[in-house]
């Protein structure tokens, strides 16, 4: 019995059922839009309590990461998945939908699966907070660019500050020690089902997409699969011959490759309405798979060296 729970609360199941639950009951998710915003601000307060205030001084040693994150996470993924989308997608409104995945901070799962797959978790952080910090100037800058001019970079500005600096200044409150104890039991259970709601939201909104246009769903996956799989193992064949650790090359590869589909999802639905929310939905599913299959091919070379 416990093992089935275990499997019931595990973070791959819950978001591979909140994708399922909007495929199933999809014509509700609609009542919960205009609670996107707020769900996400929640999740984010918790997500971000996975980066502790202290880890960040000296401010010094931030530099390097800072620097690397960024560019991996927007300038090389940006470059990949917005050559791919111009030439791919059939409308305007998908391809804001990538262009808001671009723009988006990394997702917080690096953290996590930086440790799991014995990566530099330290290298992670700054370069996670990095990354977080420059979303905040590159989102507005980039989207306006893109959106010829329909939305001002200022109002992305002001969204930004509200689903990126706000819930991170927030979450400082929540790793006080006195309540943290309590915080650290219940981070990873908020942040799964957060992110699976807004999963469901996203699908379920665009459910008829899923069932009767193949197409577009064949077009969008080759762009995320290239913006993941592909980019990502050509980074692992690549960089070892720089002579870079092992283990900071592990924390580079996620940088480079996940992305937060939660917050793509709410602002691709705010800003551009359902439709280009196709993107960060399948983004999701994406993601899961290469997070496994980074995973499981770790416990293979354990188990062939």
């Amino acid at each position: 019995m416990n093992y089935f729970f275990n499997i019931l609360l595990h973070r791959n199941f819950i978001l591979i059922f909140g994708v399922f639950m909007g495929l199933i009951f999809g014509e509700y998710a609609t009542y919960f839009k205009g609670y996107t915003i707020y769900l996400l601000g929640l999740t984010m307060i918790f997500s971000t309590t996975g980066i502790s205030t202290k880890s960040i001084f000296p401010l010094k040693k931030i530099i390097q990461p800072f620097l690397v994150g960024t560019f991996l996470n927007y300038v090389v993924f940006g470059i990949v998945i917005l050559v791919l989308a111009w030439f791919l997608m059939p409308t305007k409104e998908l391809f804001m939908g990538f262009v808001v995945i671009v723009a988006a901070p990394p997702g917080v799962a690096v953290i996590p699966f930086t440790g799991i797959l014995k990566g530099d978790i330290e290298y992670s952080i700054f370069g996670v907070f990095g990354a977080f910090l420059a979303s905040i100037f590159i989102a507005p800058a980039l989207v306006a660019t893109f959106s010829d001019g329909s939305i001002s970079s200022m109002s992305l500005f002001i969204l930004m500050i509200e689903l990126v600096l706000i819930p991170l200044i927030l979450s400082r409150f929540l790793l006080h020690k006195r309540i943290f104890n309590f915080v650290s039991k219940i981070r990873g259970k908020v942040v799964d089902w957060g992110f699976a709601a807004l999963i469901f939201i996203a699908v379920g909104m665009n459910r008829n997409v899923f069932f009767s246009n193949p197409k577009i769903l064949i077009l969008v996956s080759i762009v995320l699969l290239s913006g993941t799989f592909v980019i990502g193992s050509i980074y692992e064949y690549l960089i070892p011959k720089m002579n870079i650790p092992k283990e900071r090359i592990t924390s580079q590869v996620l940088l480079l490759t996940i992305k937060s589909s939660g917050f793509s999802v709410v602002t691709a639905i705010t800003l551009f309405g359902k439709e280009a929310a196709i993107p960060s939905a399948i983004l999701a599913v994406i993601v899961l798979m290469y997070l496994l299959f980074l995973s499981i091919k770790l416990e293979f070379k354990k188990k062939i060296s």
